[in-house]
């Protein structure tokens, strides 16, 4: 087979985040798949598509379909090695006839919004799924990058963490619906987060003094 899978990053939201490599590609596309909202923004009349649902199966099949006809264009949100939909095309597909076109993560954004490197952060996702507790045990300097869900927001997420030993006193920036008109950021105390009106589906930013 010399058809390819290109799965093309489309970055945090915002059409201004998005490489020139990856647009180049989904505007050439014959056969496009992605979420229904970076359907809505990118895709035209004369492609073909397909929408990625909780019904993962559909869009495999449609893309095993369509990968002997032409090249299938995957848009993932965010960065596509970064718990994106690549995992399970890995799984179904052989590595060789995919080809990533990366992007700005939502945690790289975050980091950029408060002028914090992260070469020394502990990335770890929420997002349905919990990290092992060891990996959220206090140390002194530590610094967490965090997606969230709805179950594990900006307070119960602070609130496992006071557990895992932080100081209730600990900074936690909340970085929310990033790279939109509405995005807000703000810094608070992991104790005032933990009861705080809850904020899910957002990036966390923890630092251990």
């Amino acid at each position: 087979m010399t058809n390819k899978i290109i799965v093309a990053g489309i970055g945090p939201g915002n059409k201004n985040f998005i490489t020139p490599a990856a647009l180049k590609k989904i505007r050439a596309a014959k056969f496009l798949v992605g979420g229904k909202r970076a359907l809505s923004t990118f895709a035209t009349e004369n492609q073909i598509t397909c929408a990625i649902t909780r019904e993962l199966d559909a869009a495999i099949d449609f893309i095993r379909e369509k990968i002997l006809l032409g090249e299938v264009v995957v848009m993932v949100s965010g960065d596509p090695g970064y718990y994106s939909l690549l995992d399970l095309l890995r799984k179904k597909f052989s590595p060789s006839i995919i080809e990533v076109i990366p992007s700005i993560s939502a945690i790289q954004l975050a980091f950029a919004k408060i002028a914090l490197p992260w070469h020394d952060a502990t990335l770890l996702s929420f997002h349905g799924r919990q990290p092992a507790r060891e990996l959220l045990q206090f140390s002194a300097g530590k610094i967490l990058g965090l997606l969230t869900d709805a179950e594990f927001n900006s307070a119960t997420i602070s609130k496992l963490l006071i557990d895992c030993g932080w100081d209730k006193n600990s900074s936690v920036t909340i970085c929310a619906r990033l790279s939109y008109p509405d995005e807000k950021i703000f810094s608070t105390t992991l104790d005032a987060a933990a009861q705080g009106e809850p904020v899910s589906h957002c990036v966390l930013i923890v630092q251990g003094a």
